[in-house]
């Protein structure tokens, strides 16, 4: 088996996770300057076998896409472009940020900790991948 990555798509930087070969374990991978994001992927998937990419659709509480909308499709069109033999599909990524703020407050990480925005996106493409894998079971 292949692993299956995630995106968790910022207009700044991106937090990636990615599960074990057996697709049994999600793990933050890194977090990644939005503009070096795709190199980063295709250098990753050459060495690395990925049979799927998750990235977080962004939509706001009532189900609107939000702002960030535009700028994923983009680098969707991109990846498929550029990578069809890795399909990328969209997973709902509303409240992935409150959930890993939560995960850090529960795990014991400190104020300072916390503000780490690059952690948070990493934990959040990681509960990205998690609730993707619970949703296939």
């Amino acid at each position: 088996m292949a692993r299956i990555l995630s995106i968790d798509y910022g207009k700044k930087r991106s937090g990636l996770a990615v599960t074990d070969p057996l697709q049994i374990v999600p793990g933050g991978l890194a977090t990644v300057a939005t503009h070096e994001l795709f190199d980063y992927l295709r250098d990753y998937v050459s060495r690395e076998a990925v049979e799927l990419v998750v990235i977080g659709e962004p939509r706001q509480a009532n189900g609107q896409p939000s702002e960030n909308m535009g700028r994923v499709s983009q680098f969707v069109a991109r990846w498929r472009k550029a990578m069809p033999a890795i399909p990328i599909v969209y997973y709902d990524e509303r409240f992935t940020s409150v959930l890993a703020h939560r995960a850090m407050i529960d795990g014991g990480l400190g104020k300072k900790a916390r503000r780490n925005k690059e952690l948070v996106d990493e934990i959040s493409a990681t509960i990205i991948l998690r609730d993707y894998l619970m949703s296939r079971r």
